[in-house]
């Protein structure tokens, strides 16, 4: 198996008649899903999603893909295929047509309705053009086949990309459900056929590699979403993802059979849910669903919300709901359920959110303790049939972290494909399929990209950390007046402290070693606004440590007179 090596320098220019893989997010990590697609100096892109922020990314609304290797070749790019609805995968697209508004953008009926709705809020209106499985498509060089395929949410597709490189074949998100609440089952036969042609490289969807057998089918939560409505006393509040199209359904279903009303909570669930409702994939008996706002008057034992905030997610309804910091207030005798799996790296998050609801008396219905959800992604079984259906020439796992891309590749050397042909890759590694032969060839910037507020890219890493230090360790300012001439200190040193932990009092034992350093530093003739700032940042930042073993952000004043 090849990988990545960290001294990966630029890629070479691309052999004629190769075709150039450069997977932009969605490699290492569970979102942020972007590959871009090269042949004959053209791009194609496939998906363009969002990563959303953890604990050490405080104020960061959203993580996106870099898109510096492309910036300067957007008039080169056919157009942006987008294999399904999830903000994972759509959710980059308004930032990048921020900077060509015209990419066309190709994608099934709900897909491409799910985008339009958001890029509306960013007043873009996009080029489009509506696929469903069975069509081929001719996308500038790029000669595109989409077939259906099973996930969380409807109209998912897999692209298989023609060029005269080979053929290539994106899975998108799938799983195999055998019994798919909407009929629609993955299209084991177009797979199989293209097989039979020959697949040169297939990019595989790696989230549940790791995970024995096969994921249960969507109809086996129905009956214990049944159970849960019938016993529940008072009010019922779901979380979910707000494009989850198939556990709503179950949810209205189950609120039906139960007597309940449903009302959606949260800008996103009501647009998407509107959404799917327009276009038929969400049926909604008559006068089940009712505003929020007309809820008061209904008894607790015939309500049910629906919101968003299954992830944890701080600025969600649920997570405000267990802060206290939301209209609705849970009351004991309230029944939550998490309609979601965990994503990597949300677990304390969501446990935080569970504990908070416990403790106002929701009895909270979760993953763990019922079976109340099942992952939109293949189990390794289903990867195994997988992969002896299509027997790919050459594997690259997409679409996880470095132990779900690890695991998926040896599933599919399991399956036959030849260890020098399994290509486990990362954000920015560069691949190309040459005369049949995927190899890794270089690296380009692949970092992220964070959204904050109005603001996109201008927040970094070293921003970050001094985030992380005010929030951890306090601020401490020191402000200090010296003579313009001799640099003594005429005035302070006044100092403030907040959430350091230390009192301003105390500081009082640092005004001697203060006055003692600015001292000898004037007799050294040093009288620079800087470097005093630094030596009082110095003394004042060993005090600190030496006494209280802390390290807070210091921020010295300087004033000269």
């Amino acid at each position: 198996m090849s990988h990545p090596h960290p001294e990966l320098g630029p890629p070479p220019v691309l052999p004629k008649g190769g075709l150039r893989v450069t997977p932009l997010g969605g490699l290492g990590e569970i979102g942020r899903n972007m590959t871009v697609f090269e042949y004959g100096g053209r791009l194609l892109i496939v998906d363009c999603g969002v990563l959303f922020p953890e604990e050490e990314q405080p104020g960061v609304d959203l993580i996106l893909p870099d898109f510096t290797s492309i910036r300067n070749r957007l008039d080169d790019i056919e157009g942006i295929v987008l294999t399904h609805g999830h903000e994972d995968h759509i959710g980059g697209v308004p930032f990048l047509l921020r900077e060509k508004p015209d990419i066309p953008l190709i994608g099934s009926k709900l897909t491409l309705a799910l985008i339009e709705a958001k890029l509306q809020e960013h007043r873009i209106r996009p080029y489009t053009l509506e696929v469903e499985e069975g069509h081929r498509e001719r996308i500038g060089l790029f000669d595109c086949e989409f077939i259906a395929v099973n996930h969380s949410i409807p109209d998912a597709l897999a692209v298989a990309i023609r060029t005269p490189a080979g053929l290539t074949v994106h899975t998108g998100d799938f799983k195999m459900d055998q019994l798919p609440l909407d009929g629609r089952l993955t299209d084991l036969r177009a797979f199989a056929r293209l097989g039979e042609e020959g697949i040169d490289l297939l990019l595989a969807d790696s989230t549940n590699s790791e995970v024995p057998g096969f994921v249960p089918p969507e109809r086996d939560i129905s009956q214990v979403l049944g159970q849960v409505f019938a016993s529940a006393q008072k009010r019922i509040i779901v979380a979910s993802f707000a494009s989850h199209v198939h556990r709503i359904q179950q949810i209205l279903d189950a609120a039906y059979e139960n007597g309940r009303r449903v009302a959606f909570v949260g800008r996103s669930m009501v647009r998407n849910m509107g959404i799917a409702r327009d276009l038929g994939y969400l049926k909604v008996p008559a006068g089940l669903v009712v505003d929020v706002k007309t809820l008061d008057d209904l008894p607790e034992h015939e309500v049910v919300l629906v919101c968003t905030g299954s992830q944890g997610e701080p600025m969600a309804a649920l997570s405000r709901m267990a802060n206290r910091e939301h209209q609705i207030r849970i009351v004991p005798g309230d029944t939550v359920i998490l309609a979601s799996s965990l994503i990597p790296g949300n677990e304390n998050a969501v446990f935080r959110v569970i504990n908070g609801l416990t403790r106002w008396g929701a009895n909270v219905v979760h993953k763990g303790n019922a079976k109340v959800h099942v992952s939109g992604h293949a189990s390794a079984g289903e990867l195994l049939y997988f992969y002896n259906i299509c027997q790919p020439k050459n594997l690259m796992p997409v679409h996880g972290e470095w132990r779900h891309l690890r695991a998926n590749a040896e599933l599919g050397a399991q399956t036959g494909v030849p260890h020098d042909r399994v290509v486990i890759a990362e954000d920015g590694v560069v691949v190309d399929l040459v005369e049949g032969k995927a190899n890794i060839v270089g690296k380009v910037q692949a970092g992220y990209v964070y959204v904050d507020g109005l603001s996109v890219g201008d927040i970094t890493e070293v921003h970050l950390k001094d985030r992380r230090i005010l929030g951890e360790e306090g601020i401490i300012s020191i402000f200090v007046v010296v003579d313009s001439t001799t640099g003594k200190i005429v005035g302070g040193p006044h100092i403030q402290a907040r959430g350091s932990g230390i009192d301003d009092a105390d500081f009082k034992a640092v005004i001697p070693k203060l006055d003692e350093a600015m001292a000898r530093s004037a007799q050294d003739g040093v009288a620079e606004v800087h470097q005093l700032q630094q030596l009082v940042r110095r003394t004042v930042g060993k005090w600190v440590s030496d006494t209280y073993r802390r390290r807070p952000m210091i921020l010295p004043v300087v004033v000269e007179v």
